[in-house]
């Protein structure tokens, strides 16, 4: 059987074009509202155990990591609550409280919409605190 060879440049074309499509189904946050997406964790490690579903939940639900997707065009404008200015951007990773926010399901999981007070922290990538064998 002959397979067709598609060379990289066209399958990485085709990738931006299937990632471009899919940034533009995430809803614009309005006012000083951010749209985040929550880390989803391996079900497999790198040694190759399977977790469970229980365990998965559960170092989600305690780390509450997340990436910034998207930035209302108010977040960190007031300067009296932020004279520092911003806390994060978009594509930061960042920590929010377990309850923190409205969510909404995607295909595959869900994003959270949150208020620009409502993060905890920021850090440099997950691995930095989560386990390597979750990540």
């Amino acid at each position: 059987m002959n397979k067709l060879l598609v060379p990289q440049h066209v399958l990485d074309t085709k990738r931006k074009v299937r990632e471009k499509k899919e940034v533009e189904k995430i809803p614009q946050p309005t006012g000083f509202r951010i749209v985040i997406l929550p880390l989803t964790l391996k079900s497999k490690t790198k040694a190759g155990l399977h977790l469970t579903d229980e365990t998965i939940e559960q170092a989600q639900v305690t780390t509450n990591i997340c990436k910034i997707l998207k930035v209302g065009p108010d977040a960190y404008k007031d300067k009296e609550r932020f004279p520092n200015g911003p806390w994060c951007k978009e594509g930061d990773w960042v920590i929010i409280a377990k309850y923190a926010g409205s969510r909404i399901s995607i295909e595959g999981g869900e994003l959270r919409i949150i208020n620009d007070d409502e993060i905890l922290a920021t850090i440099d990538h997950p691995r930095d605190i989560l386990p390597a064998t979750l990540i």
